[in-house]
């Protein structure tokens, strides 16, 4: 797993095994193959993975991504986090659901063909 940082304080691109995330130009490859992500879709991933291993929290999130005040109750993320799980296929096992707590992403560090070949 690398987060990319091409200027002193701006990270430009996560990428671990299997999954690329280019911030800078909005696109996500998945074992090399592009996945097409609506722009909440894609704010969703790319906020999980500026903070890779660590909980995000719903608040945080329905903040960052929707600009909705904390505390604000919606099934909005819920539907996105849907959605996005579906595109990410067998990917989406990485992106936890923290239960009270919020989120994670957790780097995949197995590539795809060594997954198949051990039988995950």
């Amino acid at each position: 797993m690398e987060l990319i940082q091409m200027e002193s304080n701006r990270v430009e691109r996560y990428r671990d095994a299997r999954l690329e995330v280019d911030f800078q130009t909005h696109t996500v490859l998945l074992d090399g193959a592009p996945v097409h992500l609506t722009p909440m879709e894609f704010a969703l991933l790319a906020q999980l993975a500026r903070n890779v291993g660590d909980i995000v929290s719903r608040d945080t999130l329905m903040s960052t991504v929707w600009g909705y005040a904390p505390g604000i109750h919606s099934l909005t993320m819920d539907v996105h986090l849907r959605r996005l799980r579906a595109k990410l296929g067998s990917y989406s096992r990485y992106v936890e659901t923290v239960f009270r707590l919020g989120y994670r992403l957790q780097p995949c560090n197995v590539p795809e063909t060594l997954l198949h070949a051990a039988g995950a």
